[in-house]
Parts: structure tokens; sequence; C-alpha cells
């Protein structure tokens, strides 16, 4: 079995699990609507999420932090609370493919940080597949052409602040170890989202609680699986899976929600999947590992 598990067919098996659970999550927060505020929504979030994270306490007990690490997971948790309340909000606003195009944009936005914080060389094929990836984001928004919607540009926004989020965190995963990274990150954004949760406060019904209890469960469990597909097959093997989260996006905002098909967004969202397959590509045949998977930004 551990033969078995240890092939591109389980890293591929494992992706799919991954983009159903990241899908599940963008309709179970689409399903809430706008009732509850997206501040508040994704605090409650965080807060039943943090029943999954007992295993990790022993980690965290024990880690030793010195207090440049704080300073560094204290601005992760900034930038990612920022990143988590505008996702929130424009889940509330645009229809669940185009959130799902435009989160396309972020290992893009990485590169481009890498570049200036790790010290990362930008060569020709990198200009260009960022410079695809843009054209992809305009044939998203077509700005000029149609009225943009505040959640558009939460969604720029958010792909930015998690890129920085991410980028803190491959600097301390050198540091510590992943649990303590995934720990200290949910502890940071759960009191970051506090205060903005507690300044608009809806008291929630029981079933959106249970919505909400059911995003923590299926995001936490999408990490882990993609954990899975991680150990099992290199990621120019999984990184193309992700792309079945937008026809899976699609067809669910359609089938359960009403929203119409864009072939813009469909078409935006291949040109931006290619491009980030091609960066992860090339990466791996430098032997390098900046660029996240796709299914990495989620929250």
């Amino acid at each position: 079995m551990a033969n078995n598990q240890q092939s591109p067919a389980w890293g591929v098996f494992w992706m799919v699990v991954t983009g159903l659970c990241f899908v599940a999550v963008t309709a179970l927060v689409k399903s809430l609507g706008q009732r509850i505020p997206a501040a508040e929504s994704a605090f409650l979030r965080y807060v039943l999420g943090l029943v999954f994270l007992l295993p990790m306490a022993k980690s965290l007990a024990q880690a030793r932090l010195t207090p440049r690490m704080w300073r560094l997971f204290s601005l992760r948790a900034v930038f990612h609370t920022c990143g988590v309340a505008l996702w929130f909000f424009a889940m509330t606003r645009i229809p669940i493919a185009e959130v799902t195009a435009m989160n396309y944009i972020n290992p893009v936005y990485v590169t481009v940080l890498a570049v200036i914080f790790l010290g990362e060389r930008l060569a020709l094929r990198r200009v260009m597949a960022i410079v695809a990836a843009l054209i992809g984001a305009l044939m998203i928004l077509r700005p000029g052409f149609r009225e943009l919607d505040p959640g558009h540009f939460a969604m720029l926004g958010t792909a930015l602040l998690f890129a920085v989020s991410y980028i803190l965190a491959k600097i301390l995963s050198g540091e510590v170890s992943a649990a303590v990274v995934v720990a200290l990150l949910s502890v940071g954004v759960t009191i970051g989202l506090a205060p903005l949760a507690i300044a608009v406060w809806v008291w929630p019904t029981w079933w959106e609680l249970l919505v909400l209890l059911g995003v923590a469960f299926f995001a936490t469990a999408g990490h882990y699986t993609m954990t899975l597909a991680f150990a099992a097959a290199p990621m120019t093997v999984t990184q193309p899976v992700t792309f079945l989260q937008l026809i899976w996006a699609v067809s669910l905002g359609a089938i359960v929600f009403g929203e119409p098909v864009d072939p813009w967004v469909i078409a935006g969202g291949s040109v931006i999947m290619a491009a980030v397959i091609f960066i992860t590509w090339r990466e791996a045949v430098l032997k390098r590992r900046i660029t996240p998977l796709v299914p990495e930004t989620k929250i």
C-alpha cells in the first residue's frame, strides 16, 4: 500500500479530493449570503476551526520562538487577516467561478514577491508567464467593458495579501515546524478578526454556525489531502489538476446558485493557470520550490 501511495496516480487522486474540499468551502461561504458580515463569518470560521488544531498543541507548546520570529508571525497574521476578510467579502459579491479564477493570480504575485524579498532571479521566461497571467486577469475583469463590483477589487487585494503571507511562511518554515506555522497563523488570524467581527456583530443562527463549521472542516481537510498529494507526486504532476476547481466552480455556480457561465472567466482562468503551470515546471527543472500550488492560497 505504501508503494502504491508513492505514485503520480495517488498524487492526482489526493489533489482532486483537495479541489473538491476547497470548492465546498467556497460554496458553503456563498450559501451564507450577506446577512452575516464578512469579518464575522471569517472570525467564526477560524474560531470553530481551532478545534482541528488540537493535535498541534504539543508542538506549539514546545516551540521556542525568538523576538524576530514573533514579529514575523505577527506580521503574517496581519496580512492574512486582511486577506481572509476580503475573501469572505468577495464571496458574497461575485460569482464562485470568478473568485476561483482570480485566486489563480496568487502564485504569480508570489513569484514577483520572491524576487523582491527572497532574492530570486526573474528570467525572461518567468516575465513572459507573469505577463500572460496579467492578460488572463484582464480577460476576467474586462475593465471598461463591464461594471466592476467591489468584490473584484477585494479578490485582487486578497491574492496579494495571501502572497505576502506565503512569503513570510516560506521564511518561517525554515526555522520552525510546519505545525507551528499553521497553528500560529490560525490563532493569529482569530485574534486579528475578533475586533472586526465585534464591530459588526450579528447573532448567527444555529444553521449558520453549522455551515461555518463545515467551512472549517473542509478547509482543514483540504490542506491535509493537499499534503498527501505533495508526498505522493511531484508538483509538476499535481499542479495541472487544480484547474479542475474552475470547472467545478463554474458548474456549481450555474446549477446551485443560478450564476451565468461566462466564457471570458473560463478563458482568463485558463490563461492564468497555464502561466502558473509553466512557472511551476521551470522551478521544478531548476529544483527550486517558491511558487505555491494554487490550493495553498486558500483559507
